[in-house]
C-alpha cells in the first residue's frame, strides 16, 4: 500500500510505473491478438482449401463442410451463453461506455465469453469481424490486469492501453492505436495517458513483428493517382460512401430489431442465421467469415461489376443476419469490406471518364470512409491506410474521403455505431463525461440533514421560534416514523396566530425531489425553484431524505467538474 502511495504522487517514478504496466498490457493483448488471428486463419485455409462432400438440393450444391462448421459454431455459443450466463454480448460499445464512467466497470466475465463467442463465430465463417472483439478483450484484460495486480492507474488509462494494444498488434499500425485508443474510445488527449497507451500500442506491434511475425492484414500494389486526377472523382464517391455507412448501419441494427419483436429464443435465431450462411455462402462464398481474402482482391485486382455488386449486397445481408440473430463479432471488418466493394463499384462508374485507373485509389477509400463512418474514428482510419499502404498519396486521397464520408454519416445516423448502440440503452455520450457523471450521481447522495423538523402537532409558534433560533425560513413537517408531511415558510407563519397548528398551513405539495432524480435532472428542476432548499423525499416509502439547497448543487456540481477535470489531465 506505501508503495502504491509513493508511484501515484511521484510523477516521474508514476510514469515510469504506468509505461511499463502499459508494456504488459501490449504482451497479454498481442499473444490473445496472435492466438485469435493464427485460429480463424486455420479454419479459414480448413475450409478453402480441403474438398468436401456436396448436398444436393433442387439443384443447388450446398457444401457439407460449411454447414458443419457453422452448425457447430451455433452450438458452441449456446454452450458459451449457458456456462457463462451471458444474457447479451459485450463489445466496444461497452468498452467506450466503461472508459467514460466507473460507476458500472467492464463486465470481465462478459468480456471474456463475448471474445470467446467471437473467435468461435469467426471461426465458423459466420461474416463477422475480428477487431471489435479484439478491441473489448484488450479493455477487458486492461481491467483484469490492473484488478488482479492493484495497479494504481485510473480505468480510462488500462481500458486505453488494452484498446490500442488490440488495434496495434490487429493491423500492425501502432500510430493508428494510439490514436484509435485517444478517439474512438477516450475521447480527450491526456498527457498522463499518453506514455502507457504508447507504449502498450508499440509493445503489442513489436510482438506480432519479432515474435509471432503475423503477415499485413492487407497489402496494396497498384500505384496512386495524382491528388488533381483524383480530386472531383474522390469527392462525388464520398458521398456514395456515406450513404452506404448509413445503409450497413441501418440494416445491421434493423436486423436485429427483427430478432428481438419475435424474441426468438438463442437457438431459434442462431438456426436462422445458420440457415443464411449456408444458403447465402453458397452462391457468394466471398461474403463469408471476415473477407480478408476479398479485401485483397479488391484493392489489387479489377473484378467484374456484377461480382462486385453482389458482393456488396451479400455482405451487407449475411452481416446483418449473423450478428442479429445470434452470432457475435465485430463490424470493423464486414465495413472494411462492404467500403472497399463500394469504392470498386465508383471506380467501374468514374472508368470511361477517368484520365488513370482509380481502382486502387477509390477501393482504398472506400474501405477506409465506410469503417471510419462506423466506429467513428476518422483520423485513426486515416493513420492505419498511412501505416498499411507507406503511401502519402493514398493517404491524402483518403482522408479526403473520409472526411467528406463522416459528414454525411454523421448528419444521417450520428458520430458511430457504437454510439447508437448505447444510445438504445438510454447512454448519449454526445454530452461528454460531464452530463454523463451528473445523470450516474443522484440528488440523494449529496442531501443532507441540516433542515428544521416540525411535528405534526406543532404550533407556528414553535416553529417560528425554531427559524429564528437557527436563521432560516422554511421548515418541514415530519412525522414521529420520518414520513413526509409537507413544507412551511416563514411568510405562511407570519400570517398565522402563533398557536395555530402547522398541519393547517402547510404546504402539502410543495416541489420535491426523490432518490431516482440524477443531479442533472435535480439542476434543471432547481433552476426555476424559488426558495432555501428542497427536500428529497424516497419516492418507495415516502420517507424524508434531507434537503439541498442551491449551494448544494453548486457544489456537487464543481466535484463531478474536478474529477472529470483530474480523469482528463
Amino acid at each position: 500500500m506505501y508503495y502504491s502511495r509513493a508511484i501515484k504522487h511521484n510523477k516521474i517514478v508514476s510514469t515510469y510505473a504506468s509505461a511499463s504496466f502499459g508494456a504488459v498490457i501490449g504482451v497479454t493483448v498481442a499473444l490473445a491478438a496472435a492466438a485469435f488471428v493464427n485460429t480463424v486463419k486455420y479454419f479459414a485455409v480448413l475450409r478453402e482449401t480441403f474438398s468436401g462432400n456436396y448436398l444436393t438440393i433442387g439443384g443447388i450444391s450446398f457444401d457439407l463442410k460449411l454447414i458443419s462448421l457453422i452448425s457447430g459454431a451455433a452450438v458452441l455459443i449456446l454452450l458459451i451463453r449457458k456456462v457463462f450466463g451471458i444474457s447479451r454480448w459485450h463489445g466496444p460499445a461497452d468498452t467506450i461506455y466503461a472508459a467514460h464512467q466507473d460507476v458500472e466497470p467492464l463486465n470481465l466475465r462478459a468480456g471474456l465469453a463475448s471474445t470467446l463467442a467471437a473467435l468461435v463465430s469467426a471461426c465458423g465463417a459466420a461474416s463477422v469481424g475480428q477487431y471489435g472483439p479484439l478491441v473489448h478483450f484488450g479493455a477487458t484484460a486492461g481491467a483484469g490486469l490492473k484488478k488482479l495486480c492493484f495497479v494504481p492507474m485510473s480505468n480510462n488509462v488500462v481500458i486505453g492501453c488494452g484498446v490500442a494494444a488490440a488495434i496495434s498488434a490487429g493491423f500492425n499500425a501502432p500510430i493508428a492505436g494510439i490514436i484509435f485508443a485517444h478517439e474512438a474510445v477516450l475521447r480527450h488527449f491526456s498527457p498522463k495517458a499518453m506514455a502507457p497507451i504508447a507504449t502498450s500500442a508499440i509493445v503489442a506491434a513489436a510482438m506480432v513483428n519479432y515474435v509471432f511475425q503475423l503477415p499485413h492484414p492487407l497489402t496494396l500494389r497498384g500505384e496512386a493517382p495524382a491528388l488533381i486526377e483524383a480530386f472531383l472523382p474522390v469527392i462525388l464517391a464520398s458521398v456514395m460512401f456515406g450513404f452506404v455507412a448509413v445503409i450497413f448501419m441501418v440494416s445491421l441494427r434493423k436486423v436485429a430489431a427483427i430478432n428481438k419483436k419475435y424474441d426468438l429464443k438463442p437457438y431459434q435465431s442462431l438456426s436462422i442465421a445458420v440457415c443464411a450462411v449456408v444458403i447465402i455462402g453458397s452462391f457468394v462464398p466471398n461474403a463469408l467469415g471476415l473477407g480478408t481474402t476479398a479485401l485483397v482482391s479488391l484493392l489489387n485486382t479489377p473484378q467484374d461489376l456484377t461480382f462486385i455488386a453482389i458482393l456488396l449486397l451479400a455482405k451487407i445481408i449475411l452481416t446483418s443476419i449473423c450478428l442479429g440473430f445470434g452470432f457475435f463479432g465485430g463490424v470493423f471488418s464486414p465495413a472494411l469490406l462492404v467500403g472497399a466493394a463500394s469504392g470498386a463499384l465508383m471506380a467501374k462508374a468514374f472508368e470511361p471518364v477517368a484520365a488513370s485507373s482509380l481502382t486502387a485509389a477509390l477501393t482504398l477509400a472506400g474501405m477506409a470512409s465506410v469503417a471510419a463512418c462506423v466506429v467513428g474514428a476518422p483520423l485513426a482510419t486515416v493513420f492505419i491506410v498511412l501505416e498499411l499502404t507507406l503511401s502519402y498519396e493514398f493517404t491524402i486521397i483518403t482522408l479526403l474521403a473520409v472526411v467528406v464520408s463522416q459528414v454525411v454519416s454523421s448528419n444521417i445516423f450520428g458520430h458511430s455505431f457504437f454510439d447508437r448502440q448505447l444510445m438504445d440503452r438510454g447512454i448519449d455520450l454526445r454530452f461528454g463525461r460531464n452530463q454523463l457523471s451528473l445523470n450516474q450521481t443522484t440528488a440523494a447522495a449529496y442531501a443532507t440533514a441540516d433542515y428544521i423538523a416540525s411535528p405534526t402537532n406543532g404550533t407556528a409558534q414553535e416553529v417560528m421560534t425554531e427559524l429564528r433560533k437557527k436563521a432560516q425560513t422554511e421548515a418541514y413537517c415530519v412525522t414521529p416514523d420520518g414520513d413526509f408531511v409537507g413544507k412551511i415558510t416563514i411568510n405562511q407563519l407570519l400570517d398565522a396566530p402563533p398557536a395555530k397548528p402547522v398541519s393547517a398551513i402547510l404546504d402539502l405539495s410543495p416541489l420535491t425531489l426523490n432518490e431516482t432524480h440524477s443531479m442533472h435532472e435535480a439542476i434543471e428542476i432547481a433552476s426555476s425553484f424559488v426558495g432555501e432548499s428542497i427536500p428529497v423525499v424516497s419516492k418507495a416509502t415516502g420517507k424524508m431524505l434531507g434537503v439541498l439547497t442551491e449551494a448544494d448543487l453548486f457544489a456537487a456540481y464543481l466535484k463531478i467538474q474536478d474529477n472529470i477535470r483530474a480523469v482528463e489531465r
